[in-house]
């Protein structure tokens, strides 16, 4: 099994625990598809986007369950990085975590599988 990361508000997915799926941030339903990060990629993806932010979750997906609407596509740094062209099935969710904030506002990354 591949994991791969999403981090979003925790609101947000909240809500899509509710619903039993995830379409989306704003910025995912804007470029038509959902960012995930795998574990190498976490640390720069909270880092660009997400610094000084808290009320964040990680959460872990089993990107194999994904099946071929997940594309790996060249993105920063012309790194291939996981999109998902539909929406989540949270089935595939393999664990939800905080994101710690630090007090210089990056955030605690977990050890995470790759």
């Amino acid at each position: 099994m591949r994991s791969i990361y999403k981090i979003c508000d925790a609101s947000a997915w909240r809500e899509a625990e509710r619903q039993g799926v995830f379409a989306g941030s704003a910025d995912d339903i804007r470029d038509g598809f959902i960012h995930f990060s795998t574990a190498a990629q976490v640390p720069g993806t909270a880092k660009k986007h997400f610094a000084g932010r808290s009320g964040l979750f990680l959460v872990a997906i089993d990107a194999d369950a994904l099946g071929d609407a997940l594309r790996w596509e060249a993105s920063r740094n012309d790194e291939l990085f996981p999109h998902l062209y539909g929406e989540l099935d949270l089935g595939a969710v393999i664990e939800v975590k905080e994101l710690p904030l630090r007090s210089d506002g990056s955030h605690a990354i977990p050890e995470l599988a790759p």
